[in-house]
């Protein structure tokens, strides 16, 4: 495989984009040999779900796109990041036991981390923002089940 790989998408602020996003990560992701039915895939899905719907929701119209940034450097490090062009930054919400939202951030630094990775939230300089994750690359030899053992 080549020592740096990138592919990148620009979505409109809309809910329908979230889908669209996730399959373009998933998509790419499988180009590069990693099977979407691994459960490192599934983790990507999720978190390429949250910080999507985040880049819709959480931007109050001000963002009218936002861009999905997908890099592979030396078959190492996978980067996925999303930036949109709100300036407010993400911010931790108390834990209220009726809240329905606001947990998003949580679970992709939570996802992010059992996947062996890490998390950067970094302005940009348009004075919008980048959140993204990255995480070691690591391809299983061979395909996941869905009970989790190894296909011969």
């Amino acid at each position: 495989m080549a020592d740096h790989l990138e592919a990148s998408v620009t979505l409109p602020s809309d809910p329908a984009s979230v889908s669209a996003a996730r399959a373009y990560v998933v998509g790419t992701l499988a180009e590069w040999g990693l099977p979407a039915d691994t459960e490192v895939s599934d983790s990507i899905r999720l978190i390429i779900s949250e910080l999507a719907t985040n880049a819709v929701q959480h931007t109050f119209g001000q963002s009218p796109t936002f861009t999905v940034d997908v890099a592979l450097d030396r078959d190492e490090h996978l980067r996925i990041g999303v930036t949109d062009s709100h300036p407010r930054l993400p911010r931790r919400l108390p834990a209220a036991v009726q809240q329905d939202n606001g947990r998003g951030l949580v679970i992709i630094r939570w996802l992010t981390a059992e996947c062996g990775g890490r998390l950067r939230i970094r302005p940009t300089r348009e004075g919008g923002k980048t959140i993204s994750i990255e995480l070691p690359w690591t391809v299983p030899a061979q395909p996941v089940t869905a009970a989790g053992q190894h296909e011969p």
